[in-house]
């Protein structure tokens, strides 16, 4: 298969073996069968991938946790079909069961996505229904800009509770409810 040129966004339907034809170095999301491009990472947005890599996998194994916290570029086959496949900042899975070397196979626990001027239009809307109907359990939206994290823990019967924190506030965690962290610090 002929790779494909990265758009910033098409109107073709596309699959995940399109994705997994793209050559070395290039990286796109599918999500619903549409493509979208992924520009390549700030020195600011990988800090802050990194500060929260790292409090949540300190986190996880200080609590003798069995979840697993990857970051991007990590394969999440979302809805575990070949029509959306997404590559988040960070996710956190707790079902070893989703997991094996290509990536997670259905919903992550808790996804975190860092918001750009050119994702962030998808970040607050597109993915926060795909994740919230996809069974994540809670999505982090960082947004480097305004020194924001809004942070959503879906309820199982269908609600959600939201906040809006700032970089030197504590960052509030439905998942793991003791788990304390103020960005502003990590960095």
């Amino acid at each position: 298969m002929e790779a494909l040129k990265i758009d910033e966004y098409t109107e073709d339907e596309y699959t995940v073996d399109d994705i997994l034809a793209l050559p070395e170095g290039e990286r796109a999301e599918l999500i619903d069968g549409r493509w979208y491009d992924m520009a390549s990472p700030t020195g600011t947005h990988q800090a802050i991938i990194t500060a929260i890599l790292g409090e949540l996998r300190n986190y996880i194994r200080s609590k003798g946790g069995k979840c697993k916290v990857f970051p991007a570029p990590y394969a999440v086959f979302l809805n575990n079909d070949d029509r959306t496949y997404v590559e988040p900042d960070v996710v956190v899975i707790c079902d070893e069961q989703k997991m094996d070397d290509k990536g997670c196979h259905g919903a992550p626990d808790l996804v975190v996505e860092v918001a750009s001027p050119s994702t962030s239009k998808r970040d607050y809307g597109l993915k926060l229904f795909k994740y919230r109907t996809a069974g994540v359990k809670e999505y982090w939206i960082v947004n480097p800009d305004k020194k924001t994290i809004n942070t959503y823990f879906f309820i199982p019967n269908g609600g959600e509770e939201g906040n809006q924190v700032t970089f030197d506030e504590e960052i509030p965690c439905g998942l793991f409810q003791d788990f304390h962290m103020i960005l502003s610090e990590a960095l």
